[in-house]
């Protein structure tokens, strides 16, 4: 099996998809420590250290396991592996323990894909444990309720870990329970939306982490607690409406915000809503957007030459990653497997997978603070106002870019010193002490249906406002900059993948494109004065073209006021694919 083979036939029933993590899950198999306690998949380090990665490993992978074993699968040969590695690595005296917890602790990020396990499937994975197991095992779990958590989508661990003791009759925590649901109702800000805590973030943590939870709340308390369900369950639908925006018709979903690399993980809230029997959608068009998300991912090269998941987006790639991304990180995508767990009688796997719905061609989410166009093959978002209180690696590229797309991702930077290393595509970028500098946050925005502006200040000296307008074929900007430095700005488009000597590269006055035979990307002076340049050479920056090259405007901003205007345009007509060393366009 060489790279790539893994779902090469694209899923579409129960079994072709339990074959499919089958696939993935193999490889994994001789990679788990003596005590089976761990899992470890590479060299390269998080945060929290080696010895909670292969914890955090190990625990990921049953995101696809538990929901294939509910559902009826009948491959068990990890089964006695986490047998033994729970065993191990709850016994305070083995040398595989995992340790006695702390505030804020990766360990309580893990917790809840074990108490899956426990709520799922607890004929393998509680019930034949030896008795000084399971006391040692809900001890360590029971530890949640002694620590801080993180105040953000992190309290939703407390309630999963303890409903999964609960079930089992060991010690639990009501009050902490009630508390973690407070801290989520306190995050709530409307049409099915939350911040990721009480922060201006609103990205794929909310439905693949605050939403995903919530949805199995609903599913394991629906008789206990039917009115906090059905609050929920509203949400949910709500949240559908909009959320549905951030897909493309092929499948695509916007990249955007932090932990990128946990890739189709992007559509594991439909995964749990078809879960939890909540209707956002007919389950055909459920189904479809979670089999069109698939093909997609299984079509890019994110398995290593080992088969193994990698840290990246498209391809693998360190530099998009954040210091918790560890070498087991990637396999939260597996929480889009939990619709294994339906059983093959179920509906869900009778219906036909109905296409995309349709959708306006724009439309003002201000809850995510963007302005979203529809195209054929393509989502874009316009957006202001986003930005991390707490700064993970490249957060301004991550979050307050002008725009976003699913054909043209976005890059990160390998420095601020050099135009070509900061790389910033969808960016007015200024260039003054030596250094580039970027939108990092506004200080004032609005978005409405037809028009996106902000304000902010990128050095001091310097203060730019700026409107976004959507047009039939890409977006118009418009820059009022006032100075008191003179330099230079940039005014870029969209990354556009290099094919080397078959790329067109053309720069004039007032004009900036980069072209081949497949499409192009192209900046369009509308008023004021600017010079076309194309910025690029610099490899792995760009989340899904490895090579890429990026079309600008140069403006000479001297002190006083300056007015500017351009048009954004971008096209690629078919899928760009990275293949072995090389790479080339595949057919969509």
């Amino acid at each position: 099996m060489n790279n790539g083979e893994i779902g090469k036939s694209m899923a579409k029933s129960k079994k072709e998809y339990e074959k499919l993590l089958l696939e993935m899950a193999e490889p994994l198999k001789s990679h788990y420590s003596e005590g089976k306690a761990r899992l470890d998949l590479g060299v390269t380090a998080a945060g929290y250290g080696n010895k909670i990665a292969g914890m955090e490993g190990f625990s990921r992978v049953l995101w696809g396991m538990v929901p294939y074993w509910a559902g009826g699968g009948k491959d068990e040969s990890l089964v006695s592996i986490y047998q033994e590695g729970i065993k191990n690595g709850t016994d305070p005296k083995h040398k595989e323990y995992w340790g006695h917890l702390h505030d804020k602790d990766q360990r309580m990020v893990e917790m809840a894909a074990l108490s899956l396990g426990i709520l799922l499937t607890p004929e393998k994975l509680w019930e034949p444990l030896p008795e000084q197991v399971k006391q040692n095992y809900a001890a360590w779990l029971n530890e949640i309720n002694q620590y801080k958590l993180v105040e953000n989508n992190w309290q939703f661990f407390n309630v999963i870990t303890n409903l999964a003791l609960k079930s089992v009759g060991m010690e639990y925590s009501k009050t902490c329970m009630q508390r973690a649901i407070d801290y989520y109702e306190s995050f709530y800000i409307g049409n099915g939306w939350y911040g990721d805590g009480k922060r201006p973030q609103k990205d794929y943590y909310v439905p693949f982490a605050i939403h995903f939870y919530c949805l199995l709340y609903v599913k394991f308390m629906r008789k206990e607690d039917p009115d906090r369900c059905k609050i929920y369950e509203g949400r949910a639908k709500e949240f559908a409406k909009t959320f549905l925006y951030w897909f493309d018709d092929e499948g695509k979903a916007l990249p955007y915000g932090r932990s990128q690399t946990y890739r189709f993980a992007q559509v594991a809230f439909f995964s749990a809503c078809a879960f939890a029997e909540v209707e956002v959608f007919p389950l055909s068009v459920i189904k479809g957007m979670i089999e069109r998300h698939l093909d997609y991912w299984l079509r890019q090269p994110i398995f290593d030459n080992g088969h193994i998941l990698t840290v990246g987006y498209t391809y693998p790639n360190l530099n998009m990653s954040e210091t918790y991304n560890a070498t087991g990180s990637p396999y939260w995508a597996w929480k889009t497997f939990l619709f294994l767990a339906l059983p093959a009688s179920h509906p869900f796997w009778q219906v036909e997978a109905a296409p995309f719905p349709n959708v306006q061609k724009t439309l003002a989410i201000p809850e995510c603070n963007m302005l979203i166009q529809h195209r054929k093959g393509e989502v874009t978002a316009l957006c202001a106002g986003q930005y991390p209180v707490v700064a993970h690696m490249h957060s301004a590229e991550k979050y307050a870019k002008f725009a976003y797309s699913s054909v043209f991702g976005f890059s990160v930077p390998r420095s601020y010193e050099k135009l070509a290393e900061t790389a910033p595509d969808s960016m007015l970028a200024f260039c003054a002490h030596g250094m580039t500098y970027v939108r990092r946050k506004c200080e004032e925005f609005y978005i409405k249906e037809s028009e996106v502006y902000a304000r902010w200040i990128p050095v001091e000296g310097i203060e730019v406002e700026t409107w976004l307008y959507p047009t039939e074929e890409g977006h118009r900007r418009k820059h009022k900059i006032t100075s008191s430095l003179s330099c230079k700005a940039y005014d870029c488009g969209f990354s556009y993948p290099s094919r080397m000597e078959e790329t067109k590269k053309e720069s004039k006055d007032g004009l900036a494109e980069v072209s081949d035979q497949n499409g192009f990307s192209k900046v369009v002076l509308k008023k004021g004065s600017g010079i076309g340049t194309i910025i690029g050479g610099v490899s792995n920056v760009n989340l899904i073209f490895p090579n890429a090259w990026i079309p600008a405007l140069e403006y000479e901003i001297t002190p006083g006021i300056i007015e500017v205007e351009c048009d954004i345009f971008a096209k690629l007509t078919i899928e760009h694919i990275i293949i072995g060393k090389g790479e080339c366009y595949g057919e969509a």
